[in-house]
């Protein structure tokens, strides 16, 4: 990771296994280190009594073949979520009547409490637009693609700050677009979006728990959202239009043979807010930071574009958008790597460690090109609960970069950045001033 002022941080570059923390203030910027380490001398980490209750320890997992392991399998490793659901659903309480829920856990606990239902959840709902067929949105995405490079190709000089003028904009502009929300409401829809996952930003620890003042704050912001979602929810109603919202609300959900109520489709809402927004663009501006590191990278896929997959998928791999969450428990006493781990334990993923493993990939920090099976890397999970979105981000990235590449000759970095990252579990640089070669 690109850390040239690791001085700004507040936390010290760990040399020993006692300096690791990847939790703390200043965390970002010494990951990468941090990785090293533990995948020598401590692949599965012990944080004693941080686990589901005080009386169980959490354990940070590092190596490849042990994460892989733990996501494709949901019934020996259940996921916090399934498990919260469970609960919810046996106290008989309704989900409009759950205090201190958001939208998007409320409508699991009808649409997909059991693993079956998930997969139906994601096969009739969301797979149509954001799953296997999100090519429906080719055009659409290159559009906004093309509107945006056209904001900033003709400054003089070739100067850009990309995040917030192109990477942090498209997958906003792209969600706007499938749900039905206009694209002046992208202010807002991104307050909202930062409501959603200010406990993996702003949270403490490896479960990113917010205190009682954030959580207040957290939940007016997606109060806010859920007024907003449901406007557009009876306006499609009575007036549908081309467009996700128009579609559940249309939609008969055959795993439950019904439609979808209005909660529901709220909480479906959430979910592809939450889901849609942040990984993509932290994608695409660790991206634009690696052609500016990796000699020759820039021009061989330029003139070659059937290596722009190899490309993204090795940016995710090396550059992992999500870096870890602390999704897993175990149901059984289990061994990784030598180390006991309990039942009951909670299971921390840490996803862009497995992603360096050398044990899985061969020079795991080079950007090989030529990789084979080059997207079995973690970034959006493996198995079952791979991520709903991964497709629909797949191809924003495809799509910005071919015609980026279109617009470009050289890329490299403008005076004054810093490369600091934003708190929390995402790998998300603050600002990215790009110099940049116009093609002529």
């Amino acid at each position: 990771m690109n850390t040239p002022n690791p001085e700004l941080s507040p936390m010290r570059r760990p040399v020993t296994l006692a300096d690791v923390d990847l939790f703390g203030p200043g965390a970002p910027e010494q990951w990468y280190a941090a990785y090293e380490i533990l995948h020598r001398e401590a692949p599965v980490h012990r944080l004693p009594g941080e686990g589901p209750t005080p009386d169980k320890d959490a354990f940070i997992l590092t190596k490849y073949d042990d994460i892989a392991l733990v996501v494709r399998d949901p019934v020996r490793f259940p996921p916090l979520m399934s498990l919260g659901l469970r609960q919810l659903n046996e106290s008989g309480v309704p989900p409009e009547e759950v205090p201190n829920i958001n939208t998007m856990m409320a409508s699991m606990m009808t649409l997909r409490p059991t693993d079956a239902l998930y997969r139906s959840h994601r096969q009739e709902l969301t797979d149509p637009w954001v799953g296997p067929g999100a090519s429906r949105n080719t055009e659409m995405i290159t559009g906004h693609v093309n509107d945006l490079i056209g904001n900033w190709i003709d400054n003089d000089p070739g100067e850009v700050e990309f995040i917030s003028e192109f990477a942090r904009p498209l997958p906003q502009r792209v969600m706007n677009s499938i749900l039905g929300f206009p694209q002046e409401d992208i202010a807002l829809v991104e307050k909202w979006g930062a409501a959603q996952v200010a406990a993996f930003v702003h949270g403490e620890g490896h479960r990113n728990q917010l205190n009682e003042e954030q959580t207040r704050e957290q939940f007016e912001a997606l109060n806010e959202f859920a007024d907003y979602v449901q406007a557009h929810i009876e306006d499609r109603r009575r007036r549908p239009k081309d467009d996700m919202i128009t579609f559940l609300t249309q939609v008969t959900y055959q795993a439950l043979g019904r439609k979808l109520t209005d909660l529901e489709i709220n909480g479906i809402v959430y979910a592809m807010v939450i889901g849609g927004l942040e990984t993509t663009q932290y994608a695409i501006e660790e991206q634009a930071q690696l052609l500016c590191e990796r000699d020759g990278v820039f021009d061989a896929v330029k003139q070659d574009r059937s290596r722009l997959r190899h490309f993204t998928e090795e940016g995710m791999r090396l550059r992992s958008p999500t870096q870890g969450l602390s999704t897993r428990i175990t149901t059984q006493d289990e061994v990784f790597q030598g180390v006991a781990v309990p039942a009951g334990s909670q299971l921390h993923l840490r996803w862009a460690a497995g992603n360096i493993d050398e044990a899985e990939f061969e020079c795991p920090h080079e950007l090989k090109l030529d990789r084979k099976a080059v997207s079995r890397h973690l970034t959006f999970s493996q198995g079952p609960r791979v991520c709903p979105g991964a497709h629909l981000s797949r191809l924003e990235q495809l799509i910005a970069w071919d015609r980026l590449l279109d617009r470009i000759d050289h890329l490299e970095y403008a005076p004054g950045n810093t490369f600091l990252h934003q708190p929390g579990i995402m790998l998300g640089t603050l600002e990215l001033k790009l110099r940049f070669t116009k093609a002529v």
